[in-house]
């Protein structure tokens, strides 16, 4: 049994669901897009799918007639120092918690490090002097595609070099289109502040982990950091059939959900290796990502009756 899109009418916000791991190559966004595409089967272009990895964005190679309909440019509020009203006091420079500015008072010297600035006003709020003004430098790249199912794709792509990771999710989750009922985030790896961001407002976080020594360290570290935020999760098991069962024996000790398990196929890795992720899916893959889904809409419907009886 699956929920009618009619429980959402007492909706307010969209439902957000982010799929996450601490380890890279786990297999995030094999299961981002998949979610995507067979979620999409039953709330149709009520769901939405951002890819937040804005430093290496992939989501996009497996979707293969997404057509991109809008584009446009982030950008960081930079200050910048006028020194014909500076006073070179250095109150700026107090104020700034990422060191980004320079004042050197005998030599007269003031200087913005655009890298290390994020933007966050205090600067400008501490001159006394209206000595800084603030200007757009650009920082990435947020593209808006349709994907010929589902509500369609937003990608966020970071300028290479730039560290400004953190706010380039942030913008690109504020720039989704429309007013869709669930949005799936495809995360960065790992658990720094990218991570975080990205899984800050979301509903519930799906985590993908793999049975290796490796997969089951980085599990373990994503399972503090959303236990630490409060974000309810369930654990989804991709290339099941390698490894070991020290993943098993840690999920069934500490009794969390496991969404799924998605067997390791030569065929399958093959068919993500050429971009075809989403054609012709073995039985036994296609299966696991029904059943997936199927819980993870009855946990929506379980999560939507309760915010109504609450109200």
């Amino acid at each position: 049994m699956y929920i009618g899109i009619g429980i959402w009418n007492f909706l307010f916000m969209p439902y957000k669901i982010a799929i996450a791991s601490g380890k890279g190559g786990t297999g995030k966004t094999t299961v981002s897009v998949n979610l995507y595409k067979y979620l999409s089967e039953k709330l149709s272009n009520n769901i939405y799918l951002t890819d937040c990895d804005v430093e290496e964005p992939n989501s996009l190679l497996f979707l293969n007639n997404a057509v991109k309909v809008s584009e446009s440019t982030a950008t960081q509020l930079i200050p910048e120092i006028d020194p014909e009203k500076c006073t070179y006091c250095g109150k700026c420079a107090d104020w700034c918690e990422f060191n980004a500015l320079s004042i050197i008072k005998k030599a007269k010297f003031a200087e913005v490090n655009a890298t290390l600035c994020h933007s966050c006003g205090a600067c400008s709020a501490a001159c006394n002097f209206d000595a800084i003004t603030e200007h757009p430098e650009p920082i990435g790249k947020i593209a808006e595609y349709e994907t010929g199912f589902g509500g369609g794709l937003t990608v966020g792509r970071l300028n290479i070099g730039s560290p400004m990771q953190t706010m380039m999710i942030e913008k690109t989750k504020e720039s989704i289109p429309g007013n869709h009922k669930v949005l799936l985030f495809d995360s960065p790896p790992g658990t720094s502040c990218p991570v975080v961001e990205t899984v800050s407002d979301v509903n519930y976080v799906v985590l993908v982990t793999e049975p290796t020594p490796f997969g089951f360290h980085d599990l373990k570290l994503m399972i503090g950091l959303v236990t630490e935020m409060k974000l309810p999760f369930g654990i989804v098991i991709n290339k099941a059939g390698l490894g070991n069962n020290e993943v098993y024996d840690y999920i069934s000790a500490n009794n969390f959900e496991l969404l799924g398990e998605i067997p390791f196929s030569k065929e399958y890795a093959s068919r993500y290796s050429t971009g075809n992720l989403l054609e012709d899916i073995p039985l036994v893959v296609d299966t696991v990502f029904r059943g997936i889904s199927e819980r993870l809409m009855q946990k929506m419907e379980h999560d939507e009756r309760n915010h109504h009886t609450e109200r």
